[in-house]
């Protein structure tokens, strides 16, 4: 199955559909469904939107995603990645800035899939999506804290940056709240124990029911969701937001942040859903879906939404194998929204903290991290826990932009140590027994052999080459070096020069196609001479021994 095909997958599966098939992914769908929807409610007032924009998203993208979507299995809406992102955008530019950046978010993606850049998340490097995990986890645990602990902040009190929230947290201690305690310890009870008990239903589902219990039918003084938010049960609206030149502007910046978690997040969740069915997806068509589904979720007054690895595994392991399950999800939801969403005012503050910490447990993999940590080069410990810091104290931008950075300084700096130049020895067949095997080379001809790309990191060792008084000849064998940029180019064209001033004849051996061609859109090979360009090393000391002789 070819993976850059533009085509989606729902298209491919409906050919051999059958009534069994649909039967499960009808059963999947639902229980799915009944996983989504406490989630979507958390996740969306951990953004700092109502808890019916976290429906909206799961209903719209959710739908949306998997009818065009790439993968077989993608169950897509809010996740705990976008959190903090999407709360802190609402807190700066407000609701239209955040549709904005989605809308800009969906453009980009959907770019990325026409233009079939899904490849290139592959070059983002593995420490640096598990250094911004966990720094995501750390920034929900610490955002949720709060509510866990039911503590009150006086009007106008900075809660924006997770620095705010901690130092929010330590001034307003003394406020905190037992009885808000007591139901979110219950509630975070009741999480780890019941998976343990039934896997068929979901213990988020019995967290809140047990929740909405304790603070009805005892009176405990807890805050609810309805305490603190309007709750609308109708289906979302069209709605959209101001254009103009300056808010683009403005948005720009995150709605490409949202662009590229959203393809990492949901190509990894492909990338695991596959190794779970034996599967492969299209990660270009993804990436058009993924974007599709964002503007979508924003003209209806959703957030940014993204596949989910923990509801896709859900879908999988209840039987679902065709978008159809993804579908059969959203409309699931959409029912839900039209019947119980009155209910959702009940659900206790500290329930949702409790739900977020599971969710941000299962999301940090700390034990990767801690794996890393002891197993991984010191310059991969680096970017991981420079990403995870830089998450944690400033935000997702800078965390991506200054790791990337470093990975790749750190990765040049690897690459210039696994280049070099490396001069023959020569010996006398009189003096060293040893030498008789040894290629036979007049001491008027010197041999250098160039290992490893040479780019502008290394090519400072072009520089170290020299040549004697008796020189008239210099091989350059370069079988060992895959590729050559334009400042290694430069460095060899000055060592030309240099040959030059001095009547010593360049001889070049076994170059690779790369860089052949490199010189030969240089104009190189022309100035060099197409004959000292030789196939083989023997070749190579046969023709500069004949110029030597020559001269």
């Amino acid at each position: 199955m070819n993976q850059d095909r533009i085509k989606p997958m729902l298209f491919s599966t409906i050919k051999h559909y059958d009534l069994k098939q649909f039967g499960t992914d009808v059963v999947s769908g639902i229980i799915v469904a009944i996983i989504a929807l406490p989630l979507s409610i958390a996740l969306a007032l951990a953004s700092g939107v109502g808890p019916e924009e976290g429906l909206y998203t799961a209903i719209v993208a959710g739908f949306i995603i998997s009818f065009l979507g790439g993968s077989r299995v993608q169950i897509a809406g809010p996740t705990a990645a976008f959190a903090t992102i999407v709360a802190g955008i609402i807190a700066k530019n407000g609701m239209e800035g955040m549709m904005l950046a989605t809308i800009i978010a969906g453009i980009i993606l959907v770019l990325m899939g026409l233009f079939r850049l899904g490849g290139l998340i592959k070059f983002i490097p593995y420490t640096i999506t598990t250094g911004f995990t966990a720094g995501i986890a750390v920034t929900i645990v610490i955002g949720q804290i709060k509510d866990f602990l039911g503590l009150t902040y006086p009007q106008g009190t900075a809660t924006i940056e997770t620095m705010d929230k901690i130092r929010a947290i330590g001034v307003n201690i003394t406020t905190l709240n037992p009885y808000a305690l007591l139901v979110g310890a219950v509630s975070l009870a009741i999480l780890i124990i019941w998976p343990r008990i039934s896997d068929k239903i979901p213990g988020s589902l019995i967290a809140v029911i047990a929740g909405i219990l304790l603070v009805k039918f005892t009176g405990l003084k807890v805050n609810t969701i309805g305490d603190l938010y309007t709750i609308r049960s109708g289906l979302p609206s069209l709605h959209m937001p101001q254009f103009s030149m300056g808010a683009i502007s403005a948005a720009l910046p995150d709605g490409f942040t949202i662009a590229i978690l959203a393809a990492i997040e949901s190509l990894l969740s492909c990338v695991v859903a596959d190794s779970m069915i034996n599967s492969h997806h299209r990660s270009n068509m993804e990436l058009i879906a993924q974007g599709c589904g964002n503007i979508g979720s924003a003209l209806f007054g959703g957030i940014p939404a993204t596949g989910a690895i923990a509801r896709t595994a859900a879908n999988i392991k209840n039987g679902g194998r065709t978008p159809v399950a993804g579908i059969i999800h959203s409309v699931t939801l959409i029912l839900v929204l039209l019947v119980l969403m009155p209910y959702a005012a009940l659900i206790p503050m500290p329930t949702i903290a409790a739900i977020l910490f599971i969710v941000a447990y299962n999301m940090c993999q700390w034990r990767t991290f801690v794996h890393l940590c002891k197993t991984a080069p010191k310059s991969d410990i680096i970017v991981l826990v420079l990403t995870f810091v830089l998450t944690v104290v400033f935000d997702l931008v800078i965390a991506i932009e200054i790791g990337m950075l470093i990975a790749v300084l750190l990765f040049m700096k690897r690459m210039s140590e696994e280049s070099g130049v490396v001069g023959w020895k020569y010996f006398d067949p009189e003096d060293d027994p040893d030498g008789m095997n040894l290629k036979p080379i007049p001491p008027q001809v010197r041999v250098y052999e160039i290992y490893g790309p040479m780019f502008f990191g290394s090519s400072g060792q072009i520089d170290t080459m020299n040549f004697r008084d008796e020189t008239r000849a210099i091989i350059i064998r370069m079988r060992g070096v895959p590729a050559l940029d334009a400042t290694a180019m430069h460095s060899l064209e000055n060592f030309y020069e240099r040959c030059a001033k001095r009547d010593i004849q360049l001889v070049f051996s076994h170059v690779n196609e790369q860089p052949m061609n490199t010189m030969r859109k240089d104009g190189f090979v022309d100035k060099v001479g197409e004959d000292n360009f030789r196939p083989h090393i023997d070749d190579a000391i046969a023709w500069a021994t004949e110029l030597v002789k020559k001269k």
